[in-house]
């Protein structure tokens, strides 16, 4: 696609799990050794080594250039080995997909926006959303089997880690006490619904527009209404009206519908080998199928059409209701008998 769009700069720490992300307006080295800055910031532990795959915009002069100063280890994925990244690709689906979706955006406006949602979506993750970490993985036979630790947030894993500093786990001890879940998920939802009114004004005023009050009181009933994310809300899907390829039976379908008019209860496959007979080589087997389907959508609208023809028509009430109770005309005076005698249950049975 043409144009420049958004892009997210994610760091992930393999022990931890630890997370952040950064919006970058353009893919562009300069921007990208500025959003490792501010990564480096907001890390609450020192970085040592820098592990990227083999984009241009890492694998440059400015970037190593960047790691030599800073005296970080700078290394990078094997070539067609997409599996070497496989941290932060689990990070990419599990937090900036999930949480963000998959539209394309672009410009300022958008690019603050997506900055506010990653501020709050860095706090809800590293403090309050747990992971599952790999303890280890056997081999026996044909099947791998993996073995966990139990789920814990990367802040977590950080506090009970021997190679933290206690200064640093009292720093995160503190502040994760200032936070609050609830109010970090509804600073999520206003801003995924800030990204959505952007691709789709007509979700502007969807969910996520609330107080905290009302967000917390709609959050028992938010499964009711579908995805609660405002960016992965789908919009209801327009019918179908155009063909995707041109309609054989075009040219002689008024010869179909005057041998219809001739025998109203012929078939759809006897009509097709009288059109093959007519026309040899024109048509083959598998459009019998498409035939059929035609037929039996010309026979629904004539029904269609024959039942509600009586709508156009302006009866006197009183023969209405005479019809609405009874479809058959009254019988002459010495029919009625055998009529009568008809519509007996158990003269109908004998």
């Amino acid at each position: 696609m043409a144009g420049s769009f958004l892009h997210s700069l994610v760091a992930t720490d393999v022990y931890s799990g630890w997370t952040e992300v950064v919006t970058l307006l353009a893919r562009e080295q300069s921007l990208v050794v500025e959003g490792l800055g501010v990564i480096a910031m907001q890390l609450p532990i020192p970085a040592r080594g820098i592990d990227s795959d083999n984009d241009s915009a890492f694998i440059n002069d400015t970037l190593l250039s960047y790691c030599e100063r800073r005296r970080i280890e700078f290394t990078r994925s094997r070539a067609y080995r997409k599996n070497d990244q496989a941290w932060i690709e689990q990070k990419n689906g599990a937090i900036i997909r999930r949480f963000v979706g998959h539209e394309r955006l672009a410009g300022v406006v958008a690019g603050q926006t997506l900055a506010q949602l990653y501020q709050a979506l860095r706090l809800y993750v590293n403090y309050f959303q747990p992971s599952f970490k790999l303890r280890e993985k056997t081999r026996h036979g044909s099947k791998m089997r993996k073995s966990y630790f139990p789920p814990a947030t990367p802040c977590d894993r950080l506090l009970a880690s021997s190679s933290v500093a206690e200064e640093t786990k009292e720093m995160l001890r503190s502040h994760r006490a200032q936070l609050d879940p609830a109010a970090l998920l509804h600073r999520i939802r206003n801003a995924q619904a800030a990204l959505a009114a952007l691709v789709s004004p007509d979700s502007a005023n969807g969910p996520g527009r609330d107080t905290l009050d009302e967000f917390l009181a709609q959050l028992p009933h938010l499964w009711q209404a579908g995805d609660a994310r405002p960016t992965h809300r789908q919009s209801a899907a327009k019918p179908r009206y155009w063909r995707t390829r041109k309609d054989p039976f075009e040219a002689v379908w008024t010869d179909i519908l005057l041998w219809l008019q001739d025998d109203p209860e012929a078939t759809a496959k006897l009509l097709f080998q009288r059109l093959c007979q007519q026309y040899p080589g024109r048509f083959s087997d598998g459009q019998l199928r498409t035939l059929q389907r035609r037929i039996r959508e010309w026979r629904q609208v004539m029904a269609r059409k024959l039942v509600f023809s009586c709508c156009y028509q302006d009866p006197e009430p009183e023969v209405l209701a005479i019809g609405m109770e009874r479809s058959t005309p009254e019988p002459p005076e010495e029919d009625s008998r055998l009529i009568r005698d008809w519509e007996t249950p158990h003269d109908f049975e004998r």
